[in-house]
């Protein structure tokens, strides 16, 4: 009949009665001491004495009246469970491209177990804790491409995330600048309220026909905002410094060398904000920064479906009065 973990009370002041159950029990049983006179002889020898039951069962007449008055107190306190049916509906939300860089130097080795790698992880828990945004791949190296437009579907975007290596099929080097103007293209005709590109570095722009400086003014026109992030430790880090007969990279100490005058330029630019990740825990901070910084507005609507739960209890009541009146006017009627 009742849910007890969903159920709640609108009056629940009408059971401040239930203290008068203790004054009633005590008045209860002086009255019944009242109603039982005691006769004092000097011996009872003469006397054939059979207890019957039903002198015993008297009290369950007041219980009856007490659990009737328990029920219609609870009754008035109007128990009634509720059911909430919520219904959510996403605002014109957040596009946002990651461009992410695969030069060779990615594969790097000042954070475990290389750059591209922990970009990589770091930037899958993004993607999952953006469920109500649309979210585009761009890769870039001396050159640069689309791996996925923006998409709805994080699925295909933490697929196609997953696929991103170095290739020596992409020219070597690092264009910022095409991997920037390449993530202008997919967000220019967004309709989102805001369009964010989170471009990743490691190196200095050096190659590539399209200036970092042309690709910002570019987001600027198209109301792009841009959050720009150097990666690499501060120094010198492991990284493949040639290829032995195998093929495989050799690895060696390298300087960093990251162009942070340029991406802090691109940042300001763009009203975005440069970070510096020198190792796992801070680029992971940083992706963290980043999903607070931009927060997509969630309009929730929630419906109250009531459904009182009083009635069971006052035919309930009704019932036990019935019994009470009965049992008093038959059963009980020579010892009430």
């Amino acid at each position: 009949m009742f849910d007890f973990n969903n159920i709640t009370f609108e009056n629940p002041q009408w059971f401040w009665l239930f203290l008068l159950f203790p004054i009633l029990i005590a008045w209860y049983i002086w009255k019944r001491n009242l109603q039982t006179p005691e006769v004092k002889i000097s011996s009872i020898k003469g006397f054939k004495i059979k207890q019957g039951i039903l002198p015993k069962l008297r009290p369950v007449l007041f219980v009856l009246r007490l659990l009737c008055l328990a029920l219609l107190i609870t009754a008035m306190a109007r128990p009634r469970t509720v059911d909430v049916t919520s219904r959510t509906k996403k605002t014109q939300g957040i596009d946002i491209v990651m461009a992410i860089d695969v030069s060779p130097s990615m594969l790097a080795r000042d954070l475990k177990p290389n750059r591209l790698e922990a970009l990589k992880e770091v930037a899958a828990e993004f993607i999952e804790g953006r469920p109500n945004d649309r979210i585009g791949l761009v890769a870039y190296a001396g050159e640069s491409f689309t791996k996925t437009p923006i998409t709805s579907d994080k699925a295909i975007v933490q697929s196609a995330l997953e696929d991103i290596q170095y290739s020596d099929l992409l020219e070597n080097g690092t264009a910022i600048g095409m991997g920037l103007a390449t993530s202008v293209n997919r967000l220019k005709d967004s309709k989102a309220k805001s369009k964010v590109i989170i471009l990743l570095s490691d190196g200095v722009n050096n190659t590539g026909f399209i200036d970092p400086k042309i690709a910002g003014e570019l987001a600027v026109e198209y109301d792009i905002k841009v959050y720009t992030i150097g990666l690499g430790s501060n120094g010198t880090a492991l990284g493949p410094i040639g290829i032995d007969r195998s093929g495989q990279f050799r690895y060696g100490p390298t300087k960093v060398e990251i162009d942070e005058d340029l991406m802090k330029q691109i940042s300001n630019q763009t009203n975005g904000k440069y970070f510096r990740a020198t190792n796992n825990e801070k680029l992971e901070e940083i992706y963290e920064e980043i999903n607070k910084l931009e927060k997509t507005e969630i309009e929730e609507s929630k419906f109250y479906n009531y459904e009182e739960k009083y009635r069971p209890l006052v035919i309930l009541a009704g019932l036990l009065f019935l019994i009470e009146i009965i049992l008093r006017n038959t059963i009980f009627r020579s010892f009430v």
